[in-house]
């Protein structure tokens, strides 16, 4: 194995205060290993870019004028690797001193693993899904009207109930921590840029085991992932929740027509609808409110809204 092997992908979003433990957790890992730090700013609006250069200056660092989503970011990187690998790695995940070592040496000894992500867990050592399924129309829409018990066996997207503790196969990875293979990136790519936010590593992830490679959770080694960094940045500077759900809302619908065809996207508008009119009625019946019952109406709006936006989630709004 090369003595380098190792490229470290960030993209950062407003950010500034995660930087330092972030590559502090890095360097005490294994800095032996890495071959380079390469950055994206997406256009922070705090002192991120003053800061890197403080707490990375060895970092190879492009600022962005503007945000251009965290898959096309990540995508501005590729020209730059010089490793057997690139480790995609928000900055708000901290990796432990072996998780280095370890992913590195399971994925030198397993050629046919495409792209490795580790055990997750929360600031307060709480497991996080680490290991997810393929969303569908059907499991999207049952996870959101909370209907699960009259589909027993359906395989949930954020299923927690599996063995954590066994390396295991799986659909996709969180992409907090994403170890990928360079001849992966090679042969597949990295990101689809149309999608802006949301969905980038469940599409990568399916087209990867379509090529033929393994997607693998491996749980001997833990990053503490706090979660949403990024996230609440845009929400901050979008004003707020409702543009964040409109970037899932429109990956989503990107997804399903490119994965599951016109067929797959009319069942997901049709499930979509008839959700919020599940959800809705809950609302009424348990007495929630007007407002609770405006929220499905709402999310179905978008919804339809961003349909014709995006000329049948053929292409994107960004």
């Amino acid at each position: 194995m090369a003595s380098k092997p190792v490229d470290v992908m960030v993209v950062n979003f407003n950010t500034a205060g995660l930087l330092q433990p972030m590559f502090d957790a890095l360097r005490r890992a294994d800095s032996e290993r890495l071959a380079s730090y390469l950055v994206v700013d997406n256009a922070s609006r705090d002192d991120s870019v003053q800061r890197m250069a403080q707490v990375c200056p060895e970092a190879l660092l492009l600022s962005n004028k503007q945000n251009v989503g965290f898959g096309r970011a990540n995508n501005q990187l590729l020209a730059h690797l010089k490793g057997k690998y690139a480790l995609l790695l928000n900055t708000d995940a901290f990796v432990a001193a072996d998780s280095l070592q370890k992913t590195l040496d399971y994925m030198d000894a397993h050629p046919e693993c495409g792209v490795l992500g580790v055990r997750l867990e929360g600031r307060d050592g709480d497991l996080q899904p680490s290991c997810r399924y393929f969303p569908t129309p059907l499991n999207v829409f049952v996870g959101r009207t909370g209907l699960g018990r009259f589909f027993p066996g359906l395989k949930m997207v954020d299923e927690m109930n599996w063995d954590h503790a066994s390396v295991r196969e799986c659909d996709w990875l969180p992409g907090c921590f994403y170890l990928v293979r360079r001849e992966v990136l090679d042969k597949v790519g990295l990101f689809d840029p149309r999608y802006f936010l949301y969905y980038e590593e469940v599409d990568h992830c399916k087209r990867v085991k379509e090529a033929g490679w393994k997607v693998v959770f491996y749980p001997h080694t833990t990053v503490v992932h706090i979660g949403g960094e990024s996230s609440k940045s845009v929400a901050e500077l979008e004003a707020a929740s409702r543009q964040i759900s409109s970037y899932q809302i429109e990956s989503e619908l990107l997804y399903f027509r490119k994965h599951h065809g016109v067929a797959g996207l009319a069942l997901h508008m049709l499930l979509v609808t008839l959700g919020d009119l599940v959800l809705a009625l809950k609302a009424l019946l348990k007495r929630r409110g007007w407002g609770a019952i405006q929220a499905c109406w709402r999310h179905c709006r978008a919804t339809w809204s961003l349909l014709f936006k995006t000329r049948y989630a053929s292409q994107p709004t960004r």
